[in-house]
């Protein structure tokens, strides 16, 4: 059986996509200077979440994903971030090739909450592999690529705001039930707001707590007087 090894070499944003995307360069080599027709390939990637240290404000917008601080001895736990396939062409010895991974700025999603709490640093990863490899260099052997096979990276948290400003520049995202968004939308509507930011703004103002009594300005608006 081929022993195969992987490793990433790098990450980058892919300007270029539709969507928000990363390309990991991905190295993967045969022992023994093997010859390989094909390799089908699927990686999970995980976020490390223990593996790297945090500033007071990163661990305040980690709150929710993990608790309180004094217990993330217990609740650090890994936070799944991708699961992708790709097929490697044929080589022999050694390749490396791209692992495009759609990203998404749901921050419903576990991951990504996690990745916007953060402001600098890396984002430590683990990529579990698996697959089929189609071998042999006088006939075609197919064999499985062993689930222990594996790849730690620290990502750049660059990469990921980069990526995120590509697509939603100084902008955030939320999702909502389908009742609510039916809702704002009849309020958009009925003021004739010209934009969703001017919806927002509009209740956000409604709702904003009337100004502290002030007993002065209370009795001015009755007499009219400013004066004593």
């Amino acid at each position: 059986m081929t022993d195969f090894s992987f490793a990433c070499t790098g990450v980058r944003a892919d300007r270029y996509a539709a969507g928000p995307t990363l390309v990991f360069r991905l190295r993967v080599t045969a022992a023994d200077n093997a010859r390989v027709h094909a390799l089908a390939l699927r990686c999970q990637i995980r976020i490390e979440p223990a593996r790297r240290g945090y500033a007071p404000a990163e661990a305040d917008g980690l709150a929710d994903l993990f608790g309180e601080r004094s217990r993330w001895g217990s609740t650090l736990q890994p936070v799944q971030f991708a699961q992708v396939s790709v097929m490697v062409p044929s080589f022999t010895g050694e390749i490396e090739t791209d692992l495009v991974v759609p990203c998404t700025y749901d921050l419903e999603i576990a991951a990504t909450r996690y990745l916007t709490a953060l402001t600098d640093g890396e984002v430590p990863l683990l990529m579990l592999f698996s697959g089929t490899a189609f071998t042999g260099t006088g006939g075609f052997q197919v064999e499985p690529v062993p689930w222990d096979r594996e790849a730690a990276f620290r990502m750049p948290v660059t990469a990921w705001r980069e990526m995120v400003e590509q697509h939603f520049p100084g902008c955030g995202w939320i999702r909502l039930p389908r009742d609510t968004m039916d809702a704002l939308l009849a309020y958009r509507s009925r003021h004739a707001l010209p934009s969703w930011e001017a919806t927002v703004a509009a209740l956000l103002e409604e709702a904003a707590e009337p100004p502290a009594h002030d007993p002065l300005r209370a009795l001015t608006a009755t007499t009219g007087r400013t004066d004593p």
